[in-house]
């Protein structure tokens, strides 16, 4: 079942529109009342992890933040998260980290197929060997949910819209691969472990807090070309089509997931809306 927003709304006024959603907040909100979550975030240091941990922060929720700061940055560590310097490829880092938690955040990763491309070994060692390490350790604590960041790159070529979680799954990239990997590794501990993981396949994510070079989308890019004068640069015809989600909407649906203990599984996450890039000049 897709996970999606109302078109409709803003970031942060959110609608969601799955049963599936109707269940996941239900449950987070009954959940919600006087508990506090200790959760450790990979990769809290970057884009969509950062957001994560201001909005637990603000919630009242307790966040540990683990990232070797090679693509995050200290900048985004906000006052009231305990930082934890390390890399998942070490178990030993993610182990100083992860006393006391309640729930992983799994969101340090290799990320973008040119990356990936140049640089495969790495990719897979760092998105499969380090998400199995982070699920192993979650195994050794007792912590019976990862919701883990994947993204809609496991489905390589579309063959069909709109995109179901059934969609033919042909990556075409090590990126790919290793993000459609790491959801079966997920998947298996479930079944294996009883643990109740949650793989969120991410489309085009954009907000506060991302990198705007090679590896940021396209509204970064544009906006910090605008912000410096420097004309806006379109490929093909311009008739692409994306679909964008806001990080608030991204983060948000991270923490609900982590607070309804009934919700496992695979889910896409976005808005359900085609925007060409054209568009995004108007």
């Amino acid at each position: 079942m897709m996970i999606f927003l109302s078109p409709q709304v803003y970031p942060g006024q959110v609608v969601w529109c799955s049963y599936l959603w109707y269940v996941v907040l239900g449950s987070a909100r009954t959940l919600n009342k006087g508990l506090t979550m200790k959760a450790l975030i990979t990769g809290g240091a970057g884009f969509i992890g950062s957001n994560i941990a201001g909005m637990l922060l603000d919630m009242g929720h307790e966040p540990v933040i683990l990232d070797n700061l090679l693509s995050g940055y200290e900048m985004n560590i906000l006052p009231g998260a305990r930082f934890v310097k390390g890399d998942i490829r070490n178990m030993d880092d993610i182990e100083a980290a992860v006393d006391g938690c309640d729930v992983i955040f799994n969101l340090a990763a290799s990320v973008g197929n040119k990356r990936s491309i140049d640089n495969p070994i790495e990719d897979s060692e760092i998105n499969v060997m380090g998400t199995l390490k982070v699920l192993e350790v979650a195994r050794r604590h007792d912590i019976k949910k990862v919701v883990h960041s994947s993204s809609a790159g496991i489905f390589g070529e579309l063959k069909q819209l709109p995109i179901t979680e059934d969609h033919p799954q042909d990556p075409n990239s090590p990126y790919g691969v290793s993000k459609l990997a790491s959801e079966k590794h997920c998947l298996l501990f479930n079944d294996l472990y009883g643990m109740d993981n949650v793989c969120l396949r991410y489309f085009n994510v954009y907000g506060i807090n991302q990198r705007y070079d090679a590896y940021g989308n396209v509204i970064p890019i544009f906006a910090m070309r605008l912000l410096s004068g420097m004309p806006l640069l379109i490929y093909g015809d311009g008739y692409q089509t994306r679909d964008f989600i806001n990080v608030q909407d991204v983060a948000r649906a991270n923490i609900m997931c982590a607070l309804a203990e009934d919700v496992r599984g695979v889910f896409n996450l976005d808005v359900a809306m085609q925007y060409q890039s054209t568009r995004l000049l108007i």
